[in-house]
């Protein structure tokens, strides 16, 4: 091909909060193809959190993204030559695409998208990696039942959003921590959540999420960390059960705040609280998805993208996702 590629790449390791002096965009050919390898137009990028550990120079569970490398996320689009029979011209797939115009993939580092059944951007949200999080977090995690009293922070965004509806399809009582009335209003008029309140409006967290859980907390979902998880932790109920699924507050410190906090309180409730990572229910997607495809198409469940034009916009719409600018998910819709 004659394409010339458009990247990012991570230019600097930032400390504290990152700024758009730590991207850098570059051109470069379009690679050749080898055998079993597939070309893809990247047509949406994803931004998410998880990112932003990945911008650091240590490993944590995933490995670091190098200095001067492609910054690497989850992208969709459509595949424009192959060298496989695995993966035919025309067809629509997505994976670890990265922040480029045109990427390399193979038949087993992708997955074949149906536009006709959803939008092919809902690949990188409610029917991608936070939806599959949302999923495996309340039901695997957590274990929800009908009846319970559950907490969703960071409630507004890609994997909070579906994670509090899902817990509404599974009868629970559903109680969000959102940033802004804007988000709050969402998730009660549209999506069904019992109660929500905005945090950066309220200082006594403690006590607002004792208003809105009367009855206490059976299970936590939490995304964000700090000083609301101090205040979740101490409206627990007996056996109740936490999931760690984040800790967004937390990511950009230059100094990390003085923890564990509070653990006393799991002794006294006798409460659990796990960190998971969905990489580890991977082998279990396409049951997830074929239920979750399932409840889209009655309604059950909703979805909304935040959506930034351009593959060059991606560091802001990075920025501002972590600033919680972001109502659902934040995707970047590549140009042309």
């Amino acid at each position: 091909m004659n394409h010339l590629n458009t990247q990012i790449l991570l230019a600097s390791r930032p400390v504290g909060w990152p700024g758009p002096e730590h991207f850098r965009v570059v051109t470069t050919p379009v690679p050749e193809l080898e055998d079993g390898q597939a070309l893809v137009e990247v047509l949406y990028v994803s931004v998410d959190p998880y990112m932003r550990g990945r911008m650091r120079e240590r490993a944590s569970y995933i490995t670091p993204i190098p200095v001067d490398g492609v910054m690497e996320a989850a992208g969709v689009g459509r595949v424009v030559a192959s060298r496989t029979p695995e993966i035919k011209e025309g067809e629509y797939v997505g994976g670890m695409l990265g922040w480029q115009r045109y990427a390399v993939t193979s038949a087993k580092a992708s997955r074949k998208l149906d536009p006709d059944a959803a939008p092919i951007s809902t690949a990188l949200g409610v029917l991608g990696m936070p939806g599959m999080t949302a999923y495996f977090g309340l039901l695997e995690v957590m274990e929800i039942k009908a009846g319970q009293s559950i907490l969703i922070s960071g409630a507004a965004g890609a994997v909070g959003s579906v994670a509090g509806q899902i817990a509404k399809i599974m009868g629970c009582r559903v109680a969000g921590i959102a940033g802004g009335e804007e988000k709050v209003k969402w998730l009660v008029d549209e999506l069904g959540f019992d109660a929500a309140y905005d945090y950066r409006a309220e200082w006594d967290h403690k006590a607002r999420i004792a208003a809105m859980c009367p009855d206490g907390i059976d299970g936590y979902f939490d995304n964000v960390g700090g000083e609301i998880t101090d205040a979740a932790l101490m409206n627990l109920n007996l056996r109740a059960r936490v999931a760690i699924c984040g800790q967004i507050s937390q990511y950009n410190l230059e100094k990390p705040e003085m923890g564990p906090r509070l653990y006393f309180q799991l002794i006294q409730k006798r409460a659990r609280m796990e960190g998971f990572l969905v990489f580890d229910y991977a082998d279990r997607y396409s049951q997830a998805l074929e239920r979750m495809t399932g409840w889209l198409k009655e309604g059950k469940l909703k979805y909304r993208e935040t959506v930034v034009e351009g593959l060059e916009n991606a560091p802001a719409a990075f920025i501002g996702m972590m600033r919680g600018e972001n109502v659902g998910k934040m995707v970047v819709k590549l140009a042309g």
